[in-house]
């Protein structure tokens, strides 16, 4: 094993992120499952090959919306991830044409308050077609 990825359901609510999109309140509540998010990716520590993150997030992208479609019955338009700025630079998500939208506020996901609680993330998204604004916004 090289590597690990995961990936799941979208952050709730992320400005930068709907920004991107240009989509309205009801249009993201309705669409927002079409946006996936990257949980998590590790290559293992003792793998030393350059290009292997972007080489895997590249192949990724293009395999997801086939695998998305055969066990959930839709294609995803978007694909998300957070870094945290302070301990990563997110430079594999440039390599693999990923887009930096913004950064977190630090609140978390299922947070009441409106205080950092959790660190700072940078939000890098993926489009996965030419059209994903258009199919998300409808």
């Amino acid at each position: 094993m090289l590597a690990c990825v995961s990936f799941g359901a979208s952050a709730w609510k992320l400005k930068a992120r709907e920004q991107f999109i240009g989509w309205s309140e009801p249009q993201r509540q309705r669409n927002l499952p079409f946006v996936v998010n990257n949980a998590r990716f590790l290559i293992l520590p003792w793998i030393a090959s350059k290009g292997l993150a972007s080489t895997i997030l590249s192949r990724v992208a293009r395999q997801l919306p086939q695998d998305w479609l055969h066990r959930y019955g839709f294609r995803p338009g978007l694909l998300e991830t957070f870094v945290e700025y302070e301990r990563h630079r997110g430079t594999c998500y440039k390599a693999a044409n990923w887009i930096h939208v913004g950064r977190t506020t630090g609140r978390g996901k299922k947070s009441t308050s409106r205080r950092q609680c959790i660190p700072v993330k940078d939000i890098w998204l993926y489009p996965l077609h030419k059209n994903f604004a258009s199919v998300l916004c409808r």
